[in-house]
């Protein structure tokens, strides 16, 4: 299954992307809760199995699949290419640090630059979407809790990021935690400790790695985080990013008005998301993408469209 929401920014409606549409699950279960620690705890993954109909068309804006979680954690150089291209020994545990919730993000909607930090960077990762809650969870039972996966990127002002000593600030600005196209449910998924993950920016590759380079795998991360923190349903845990991150570059590269940067990784699918300045956010431009649903570059209004005219669906990997 493929969860997504859609709509209006502030107003978005939980739904099941389909072959043909999306599945409008409010009106199909006029009970439903958004999506996030209510409908993961409450079990509604198994409610709307059966859910075909009614559908909507695919010309929506998509806004991050997960509403209000109670944390994002991520992880820093997990990948041992990254580690090495920042100049970093190999980790000896985990290196945890957050995003704070704010810095969610549709997954083609507009990426804002902060007024307060520059250099701002890109990093493909695949996301962790948790299931039900637990403490003291085993590397063996960990998948257990796992509703599914989306494609993150974690943006990062690198400027607020080494100067301040501590990462939170330069990694929680607002619309910094783009997130989808969807979550495709743990079932659909299979094992993903072989998935290709890519970054580009305005159509050069700039990252290429596998999960099967992470330094600490999925389960351990799991097992390491909830030894002394409770993981609740809808908790985001993002898995870190290979190299080719532009601040590690010779010269460094930063994102700049008007470039777009595109994360995929397979059987997930695609997320689209064009750099502004921050002072167009509380103005009719930002505020006119919002409401019509289309991403700067998608004046037809199809989630993720390229250029080239590519229909929505090739957006999203297909099970």
């Amino acid at each position: 299954m493929k969860l997504i929401r859609y709509g209006l920014q502030g107003k978005e409606r939980p739904g099941i992307l389909v072959e043909n549409g999306i599945v409008d699950l409010r009106a199909a279960f006029p009970d439903i809760p958004d999506i996030g620690e209510t409908f993961f705890r409450d079990g509604w993954i198994s409610k709307i199995a059966v859910a075909s109909e009614p559908l909507v068309p695919l010309d929506v804006r998509l806004g991050s699949p997960v509403d209000r979680p109670s944390k994002i954690i991520c992880i820093g150089k997990n990948y041992y290419e990254h580690a090495k291209e920042g100049g970093f020994d190999t980790p000896a545990a985990p290196l945890l640090f957050s995003k704070t919730p704010n810095s969610l993000n549709g997954p083609f909607d507009p990426v804002l630059l902060p007024q307060s930090s520059k250099k701002v960077d890109w990093e493909v990762e695949l996301a962790v979407i948790i299931g039900k809650e637990g403490k003291r969870i085993s590397r063996e039972s960990a998948f257990d809790f796992i509703a599914g996966y989306a494609v993150m990127n974690d943006v990062s002002a690198r400027e607020a990021q080494f100067s301040d000593g501590q990462w939170f600030r330069g990694k929680s600005f607002d619309t910094f935690a783009p997130l989808g196209p969807c979550i495709v449910t743990r079932d659909e998924i299979g094992d993903p400790g072989d998935l290709k993950l890519t970054a580009t920016v305005d159509g050069f590759l700039m990252q290429e790695g596998n999960t099967s380079q992470l330094i600490f795998d999925i389960p351990c991360l799991i097992e390491y985080i909830s030894r002394d923190i409770t993981l609740y349903p809808g908790d985001i845990i993002s898995t870190g990013t290979p190299a080719g991150v532009g601040v590690f570059r010779d010269p460094p590269i930063t994102l700049h008005p008007g470039n777009i940067v595109e994360c995929t990784i397979d059987r997930i699918g695609t997320i689209r998301n064009q750099i502004f300045e921050s002072a167009v956010a509380p103005g009719k431009e930002h505020q006119d993408q919002a409401d019509d649903g289309k991403s700067p570059e998608n004046k037809r209004g199809i989630p993720g469209e390229s250029g080239d005219g590519a229909p929505a669906q090739d957006q999203f990997a297909r099970g």
